[in-house]
């Protein structure tokens, strides 16, 4: 759950001042923790201890609703793909301006030459690629907390001068929620989670998998938390509207500020190494999707299935789509909250009480 998404959280959650982000910070700890733990008990109540979140909804709903739940999945996970096409695109510039001191490169050249690296590694050995992410983890866990440490004796008042009306406070609590669900969000995982735990204990994985979750989350929302106040306690909220409008990551906001040429740099360049491991993880599930939807149509309809050309097209797709939008330079806020949120809100909130009710 700890990857780039939350480099963009402290922007959209500071905008409305401090007084609803103390309100959401009551609200996002029961909300993942009792979202997560919901499709984690979907997800056991499959006949099969083997079935994936897919095979359990077909299970109980038929197969349409299995094919529904595919299709849920790849929208929920490709926005993201295309956000962090974004994201790498302005990090890498504001790195290439600000820290080497050169002139604004070339938007077209320099995203196409970022995503086209990107796909490449992930062809060339994605299993290599998944060891070297999984151990970013640590340190880009270990850089947030150091920058939020760091950040302290920067803090000010200025988000508590902030006037806001009764109807400005519910509209950015209610804004700001995706961002949160969007940040905290650790679904894709919940599926192996869940039947790895089941094959190890049967019938009493529930009770484990439960409290499991429970720890994660009181981890996850410390941690995130403190972040997000160090960030926005330092910024006031003119400054936030600003790293919105120029939709860059956080670290990227604060390199650009710094006098500290050491901080700036590490800023950029975890920023940086957060995206593009957020991205390879994301690639991996739009690629399976994809190919997984392309190859059940084909199969329906009785055709002949060639992995090798729908591989090749989908590598073509993922690329030309993710630089047309990095080169667009589409708002990654608009995106979360429009596209993502909705998707992931009807796996993860929707999907289980409906199922808990129904099954």
């Amino acid at each position: 759950a700890i990857g780039a998404g939350v480099l963009f959280l402290p922007i959209n959650a500071g905008l409305g001042g401090i007084w609803p982000l103390i309100l959401m910070t009551v609200l996002i700890g029961p909300m993942t923790f009792m979202a997560h733990r919901g499709l984690n008990r979907l997800c056991l109540s499959s006949k099969n201890p083997e079935a994936n979140i897919t095979e359990t909804v077909t299970e109980h709903f038929g197969q349409k609703a299995g094919a529904l739940i595919t299709l849920g999945y790849f929208a929920s996970i490709y926005p993201i793909l295309l956000i962090y096409g974004i994201g790498i695109t302005n990090t890498v510039s504001s790195l290439m301006v600000n820290q080497l001191g050169m002139d604004d490169p070339n938007r077209a050249i320099l995203s196409f030459v970022l995503v086209a690296a990107m796909v490449s590694v992930m062809v060339a050995g994605q299993k290599t690629v998944l060891k070297v992410t999984n151990a970013i983890v640590y340190p880009l866990i270990a850089v947030l907390f150091g920058t939020s440490l760091y950040l302290i004796p920067q803090w000010n008042t200025a988000q508590f001068d902030a006037s806001i009306s009764a109807g400005d406070f519910l509209k950015t609590v209610f804004l700001t929620i995706p961002v949160l669900v969007f940040a905290f969000n650790h679904s894709p995982a919940v599926s192996s989670f869940a039947s790895t735990y089941r094959k190890e204990l049967g019938n009493d994985a529930e009770h484990q998998t439960s409290k499991t979750l429970k720890r994660t989350t009181m981890m996850l929302v410390g941690f995130t938390m403190f972040f997000v106040y160090s960030c926005v306690l330092t910024l006031s909220p003119a400054e936030l509207l600003q790293a919105k409008a120029a939709n860059l990551p956080i670290l990227s906001i604060f390199a650009e500020r710094t006098d500290n040429q050491i901080f700036a740099w590490l800023a950029q360049v975890v920023a940086i190494v957060a995206i593009s491991s957020s991205f390879f993880g994301h690639y991996m599930g739009t690629r399976e999707g994809l190919q997984g939807m392309i190859v059940n149509r084909a199969k329906a309809k009785g055709k002949p299935v060639n992995l090798k050309a729908i591989d090749k097209g989908i590598i073509v797709f993922i690329t030309l789509s993710v630089w047309a939008v990095a080169y667009a330079n589409v708002s990654v806020m608009g995106m979360i909250e429009s596209l993502v949120a909705p998707i992931l809100a009807m796996i993860l909130f929707i999907l289980p009480v409906y199922a808990t009710h129904k099954v």
